[in-house]
């Protein structure tokens, strides 16, 4: 992953994540069959970590630009903390979500992928894109991930988030 120098220091500060949905869980695509029914792939690394993030009692939310029928009912299935959709003006719900757990800016990773994610970016505490956002989205953020928007960029960031705090080994040992 691209990092700035500061990465480690922000990551230890993080208590909560926050996340974009098409473009970050999933590729960004939309599919609609004939009778207007829409689909998207998850990926499954991402929602694995979700459960064992919340045990370890990080807050995981999720703000989202669409309304769909198939998000809600994901987020739903991993149990995801908040969840907004149809949301135009995500800085609103960012403020609700700090509010609603009592968090700071500092407190809180969030992955956005495009222009309307850029108001959050500039103030949480932990800023991430994707590999294949546009170049201006990776020079406004403290990580590019290595991986594209839903081939498991949730599950680069908690990762290293675990490590960064020293709770990946922790975790790994107590699954074996």
């Amino acid at each position: 992953m691209e990092f700035n120098r500061n990465t480690v220091g922000k990551a230890l500060k993080i208590k909560a994540f926050l996340l974009d949905v098409d473009g970050v869980l999933t590729n960004g695509g939309i599919t609609y069959d004939n009778s207007g029914m829409e689909y998207k792939t998850f990926n499954v690394k991402d929602g694995q970590i979700i459960s064992h993030l919340t045990k370890m009692g990080f807050i995981v939310g999720v703000i989202t630009g669409r309304e769909s029928q198939v998000v809600k009912n994901r987020c739903s299935e991993l149990r995801i903390d908040f969840h907004k959709h149809g949301i135009k003006n995500k800085l609103i719900e960012y403020a609700k979500f700090k509010d609603l757990y009592n968090l700071k800016d500092e407190n809180i990773a969030y992955i956005g992928d495009d222009i309307i994610d850029l108001c959050i970016l500039s103030q949480c505490g932990l800023s991430i894109t994707p590999n294949d956002a546009r170049s201006y989205m990776k020079e406004n953020v403290d990580i590019v991930t290595d991986s594209k928007g839903g081939e498991g960029v949730f599950r680069d960031i908690a990762d290293y988030v675990l490590e960064c705090q020293g709770l990946l080994s922790e975790l790994i040992n107590k699954l074996k």
